[in-house]
């Protein structure tokens, strides 16, 4: 689930679709911690030549809810598929790898795939809502980072619901694909910290699998767990299909979209989408926010 929060009454083609299912992380998003149950499909370890030719059968195949992503210690490709997922298609994934099929750990996670729209306030488009991820920089010009999937489409921003205060302009954005966008403040009397609910952010890092982080969203406030993938690929549907992802087991729900992942002091990610909820707990999907911070050439503070 992409957890992007719809606002409820409003339409607008493509987004009001995407929305529909999303309220904060998109209201659609229900982020689940699986109780996945892995298929024991694997004979052994596979080359990275068999796997990256696996990884792309599974895209080929093309269905949505489901996310993959190498797991180096196994040799094999994890393919997570959500609650929507048939025993047709995960038939027609494995039809799909042919050869590489034996490569396949088929893992089931309760709930479904979706964005999720709502570091971790939040945060007002025309029609949704989402969270502020992390305050940035460039020189004197402030900016805050969020999620692609609420930026796409978005022009002015909001810290309130009924649109009385504005943040300022998306200022740019990246979805599908990746899943950034940055907001540039242009209210001066804002206040715009480098924290995330009280903690300082001093500086960013890339996630390693083990890693223990924590989670903030405006829908469902500050969760922790780990980092257990990395470099996964995510099918939301509709062609929607992001990379590169940081997959953890920590829960979001609809308009916990663009919120901020860290560990410590150090910015890690931001909330892209997700199953399950907080719950019963959930699997859920981070864009790695140094990649957007490169794209963009900000830092937090």
């Amino acid at each position: 689930m992409r957890i992007k929060r719809t606002i409820p009454g409003s339409t607008s083609g493509r987004r009001g679709r995407l929305l529909a299912a999303a309220t904060g992380l998109i209201a659609a998003a229900a982020l689940a911690v699986p109780t996945a149950t892995a298929s024991a499909d694997q004979q052994g370890t596979f080359g990275a030549a068999q796997l990256a030719a696996a990884s792309d059968a599974v895209l080929a195949a093309d269905v949505p809810g489901t996310a993959w992503h190498v797991d180096r210690a196994t040799g094999t490709l994890v393919v997570t598929a959500d609650s929507t997922v048939s025993r047709a298609e995960i038939a027609a994934i494995k039809r799909e790898a042919g050869p590489q099929a034996g490569a396949l750990r088929i893992e089931r996670t309760p709930g479904t795939f979706s964005k999720l729209i709502a570091g971790g306030d939040a945060i007002y488009a025309s029609s949704w809502r989402c969270s502020l991820g992390f305050n940035v920089r460039s020189g004197s010009t402030y900016y805050l980072l969020t999620a692609g999937h609420c930026t796409d489409g978005a022009g002015t921003w909001y810290t309130n619901s009924a649109r009385t205060t504005a943040i300022g302009p998306t200022a740019g954005s990246s979805f599908p694909g990746n899943d950034y966008g940055l907001v540039r403040y242009t209210n001066t009397s804002l206040a715009h910290p480098g924290t995330v609910g009280g903690v300082d952010i001093t500086g960013a890092a890339n996630a390693t699998v083990g890693m223990s982080v924590t989670r903030r969203g405006s829908t469902t406030g500050t969760h922790s767990g780990t980092v257990t993938g990395l470099n996964a690929t995510v099918n939301y549907g509709g062609g929607d299909v992001v990379y590169g992802m940081i997959r953890t087991n920590v829960c979001a729900e609809p308009g916990d979209s663009g919120g901020p992942l860290y560990s410590g002091s150090r910015a890690i990610g931001l909330t892209s989408g997700g199953s399950g909820n907080c719950s019963t707990g959930g699997t859920t999907f981070f864009q790695p926010v140094t990649e957007a911070l490169s794209a963009y050439g900000v830092s937090v503070y």
